[in-house]
């Protein structure tokens, strides 16, 4: 099935494209002033306008966890020949693949993927680490003559690499910033959901198996949600003096923090893009997915069309012009 969802994806998406192209086309024959338009459509650049044909085009799809921003990056880098550099600073580690929400190889449709997977999982990796792991994957990928499209929800790593002067990123780089928003009473119950499909697809016996009574859960791939609060689980686990009915409710306990602690994360990038808009002025397209996660199955995927990915490949085409 998954080659037949992928085949599904790709006509959208050259459908989507024949669109784009005649909307153009009606614009240019109606004499509408393209620079005009690019201006009102107001592209995305951080800093001076001046002078960007010089600088390398990068996208950015930013948004709270579970909000859909692998699967737009995927579907952006599908359309426009890019590829994908990770922003997660979680998924950057090695293992633990269900608790940190590594894209799949099916969702990942054979698009190249950077910085996922590649650090030991006992290692410290820092921001500085990330910015300069970043900026040599822009280089390849831009080299490639594919465009770099930068996604993942680690805003503060974001906030350094284009605004710490020692990177430079202002200088060398004009910016995209997608941003895929969904309502808060909606991506609860979303992330709710997910928790409970990461627990059906293995997330216990996942985290079991790197499970040591002595672990240090601020270090390395350990500071995930999902790993902490299943400590006191697995030290009760094996304890036949604790009767089932005791280990249950403290799993049961355990799951329903991880979901506490996801929508607490969720509410923290979502603060924390509005100060990046509010207090430091990126200028960021805003997608209103609310209405594809209220639907499901076929409903869901026309809605995803329909609102967010055509809406977002129009901003991306007017940016790249």
């Amino acid at each position: 099935m998954a080659w037949l969802i992928s085949l599904i994806v790709l006509l959208s998406l050259v459908f989507i494209l024949k669109s784009v192209i005649m909307r153009r086309a009606n614009i240019e024959k109606s004499g509408t002033e393209k620079a005009s338009t690019s201006s009102t459509l107001a592209t995305n650049s951080v800093g001076s306008t001046q002078n960007q044909k010089n600088k390398t085009k990068v996208i950015f799809v930013m948004g709270a966890t579970a909000t859909g921003k692998s699967k737009l990056s995927v579907d952006l880098a599908t359309y426009f020949s890019g590829e994908i550099i990770n922003s997660d600073k979680i998924q950057v580690y090695e293992g633990l693949d269900i608790i940190t929400n590594k894209i799949t190889e099916a969702e990942g449709r054979s698009i190249p993927h950077h910085m996922i997977g590649f650090v030991d999982p006992n290692e410290d990796f820092t921001v500085d680490d990330f910015c300069h792991h970043a900026l040599q994957n822009i280089d390849i990928v831009s080299k490639k003559g594919r465009l770099p499209i930068i996604a993942g929800g680690s805003n503060s790593y974001l906030e350094t690499l284009v605004e710490d002067s020692k990177f430079k990123f202002q200088d060398n780089f004009e910016c995209c910033f997608i941003w895929l928003d969904v309502s808060k009473s909606v991506l609860y119950k979303r992330v709710a959901n997910r928790v409970d499909e990461m627990v059906e697809a293995g997330l216990v016996e996942e985290v079991r198996g790197t499970f040591v009574p002595e672990a240090d859960y601020t270090k390395g791939i350990r500071r995930a949600i999902g790993a902490p609060e299943m400590h006191d689980y697995f030290m009760l686990e094996k304890d036949t003096n604790i009767d089932d009915s005791t280990k249950n409710e403290k799993l049961a306990h355990a799951i329903e923090e991880i979901k506490v602690n996801t929508c607490k994360l969720v509410d923290s990038q979502f603060q924390k893009i509005q100060r990046l808009r509010e207090e430091l002025g990126w200028k960021m397209h805003r997608i209103d997915a609310t209405s594809v996660h209220e639907k499901c199955g076929k409903d869901a995927e026309d809605e995803w069309m329909k609102e967010v990915l055509e809406k977002t490949i129009t901003i991306v085409d007017e940016f790249l012009k």
